[in-house]
């Protein structure tokens, strides 16, 4: 889930000068690249180990899970908590090796998906996602209405699916489940405007300079590559939930 700091006080952008609309582009198209980047090479992971039955070995034994195995559900959370909380002591280079490394062991968490649910379902359900979240991406970026008055709302959102997913775990709920998928899918989708207009308003702000304000310049598009990544990869998750077909 996404678990980074989401900063509501931001200023209205109704009228934008011309160098600060020039350095909100520049900084929004290096944080979809980082994010492109990351999703690439999840993709490259789940992809790999799904098809590779020597690879699988490292995370499967006739007896269940191997320790890389078990490593790799639980410690992508790690790495958003270090992320988001050592933001200010890292630097932007060891930000960016941490932001590869998440996306890698996600990725090879992802090759479980891929092992048990149809290549069609998965397929289908990831260009929805990406149309769903192309639409809100360009919504969020070209809105002048003020999306931070959501920002509230949309995290008590996305903690009501957490609480709503660890009680469903104990009752097992298929409707349950699918009622979480969908609202999860919609606080999500909702998320990627409201994300994508804060990173926007970041971008309008930033001094593109050397030294440290460069550097922070460069940890906060890693940051905001990793928020964007996580609602793609959580509006993904719930749409597989809904109509994904598991193998046979």
């Amino acid at each position: 889930m996404d678990l980074t700091n989401r900063n509501s006080n931001i200023s209205n952008i109704s009228y934008v000068p011309t160098g600060e609309a020039s350095r909100s582009r520049s900084f929004i198209a290096n944080v979809f690249l980082l994010m492109f980047l990351a999703l690439g090479v999840s993709a490259l992971f789940a992809w790999q180990f799904s098809v590779n039955e020597q690879l699988m070995a490292y995370l499967v034994s006739p007896t269940g899970l191997t320790g890389l195995g078990k490593i790799t559900l639980f410690a992508p959370l790690g790495f958003v908590l270090i992320m988001s909380f050592a933001y200010q002591r890292l630097s932007s280079t060891a930000l960016m090796l941490l932001f590869m490394a998440y996306a890698t062991i996600n990725g090879i968490s992802f090759s479980f998906i891929l092992m048990a649910f149809t290549p069609g379902s998965v397929l289908g359900c990831f260009l929805s996602a990406s149309a769903m979240f192309g639409v809100m991406a360009v919504m969020g970026y070209t809105t002048n209405q003020d999306l931070t008055k959501f920002g509230r709302i949309l995290m008590m959102g996305v903690i009501g699916v957490l609480i709503a997913m660890v009680i469903n775990y104990f009752l097992h709920s298929s409707q349950l489940d699918y009622i979480i998928s969908i609202i999860g899918v919609m606080v999500f989708t909702a998320l990627t405007a409201y994300d994508v207009q804060k990173l926007k308003r970041i971008g309008e702000g930033v001094e593109y300079q050397g030294g440290v304000a460069g550097n922070d310049v460069k940890k906060m598009s890693i940051l905001g590559a990793l928020t964007l990544y996580l609602d793609f990869i959580n509006i993904f998750l719930f749409l597989l939930r809904m109509f994904g077909n598991r193998r046979g």
